[in-house]
């Protein structure tokens, strides 16, 4: 089974909750939106601390650094298979100077020919409503989470 780790950077803003979410590079998901989001994150080693794993990934597809004090949430499964370990932390970053490391794929599948692509395109906030309908239906979990963790305080 893979696993990958990821963080769920949040705000609050007038009692408001909003979400930090990426978008995939490349001409498969160029013209998708609804479901196609995803909290910053990638595919751990067997053994590896992953959330320090969350970390790499948010800084590779962000080109920032994230710190604070990180809530681990319950993993989620996404359709494919694929366990998503997360983990929550309340902070802000500036959108408009981001910057994504480039990945290698077969465009198109499985043809042999080898295309760099953005890892992530796109850098966004959205509120709650937006985010639960942008982000992989799976990952909706983890919003469904900090809102729970968060509305109690």
């Amino acid at each position: 089974m893979k696993i990958s780790a990821g963080i769920l950077l949040f705000k609050r803003e007038e009692g408001k909750f909003f979400y930090f979410l990426v978008h995939p590079g490349g001409p498969f998901w160029k013209n998708k939106d609804l479901g196609a989001w995803s909290i910053p994150k990638g595919e751990a080693s067997e053994g590896e601390n992953l959330l320090e794993r969350a970390k790499i990934e948010f800084s590779e597809e962000t080109g920032k650094t994230i710190n604070g004090d990180f809530i681990e949430l319950n993993s989620v499964t996404q359709k494919a298979g694929k366990k998503v370990f997360a983990w929550a932390v309340e902070g802000n970053v500036e959108t408009s100077d981001m910057s994504s490391n480039v990945i290698t794929i077969d465009w198109p599948p499985k043809s042999g020919r080898k295309m760099e692509i953005p890892e992530v395109d796109r850098w966004e906030w959205f509120s709650s409503d937006e985010a639960k309908q942008k982000i992989n239906p799976a990952q909706t979990g983890f919003i469904l989470q900090v809102e729970e963790l968060f509305s109690l305080k």
